[in-house]
């Protein structure tokens, strides 16, 4: 048995076209905020995080036409996107999911945005869901 690796749920990020129109959205139906804003060049998005309790929304727009979210918007249209898990260590996480057998997108953990280490796993290695591993 595996030591648990997932510490909490960091964020659920939502491919949405209009960024502003869905911070809007959020704000006047739930009295959301706004608490990081940032772009995210090396993965071609803007993104919104609204903080809920301990965890995020992360509305997500592209910011260019070759991005994996514009490419997610053609194909699937807006809606969920991934779910983002904390975990203490984003390395010891992507390796525990390498020696499990399963796929990952990115084989060395990276700078995520507000200053996190992340790393993605591939949806067909977790039943159809892109997990993101969020260090913080």
């Amino acid at each position: 048995m595996t030591d648990q690796l997932l510490t909490e749920i960091d964020h659920v990020a939502i491919a949405v076209k209009d960024l502003e129109a869905a911070i809007a959205y959020y704000e006047e139906t739930f009295g959301a905020t706004v608490d990081h804003r940032e772009v995210v060049d090396s993965d071609g998005v803007e993104e919104a995080l609204l903080k809920v309790a301990e965890s995020y929304i992360q509305l997500l727009t592209p910011t260019r036409d070759d991005s994996p979210v514009a490419k997610y918007l053609e194909k699937k249209g807006e809606g969920l996107h991934h779910i983002g898990y904390r975990v203490s260590d984003c390395g010891a996480a992507l390796q525990a999911v390498k020696d499990s057998g399963g796929r990952v997108i990115d084989e060395e953990p990276r700078p995520g945005s507000r200053g996190t280490t992340v790393a993605f796993v591939h949806p067909k290695a977790a039943f159809g869901t892109l997990i993101e591993l969020v260090q913080e």
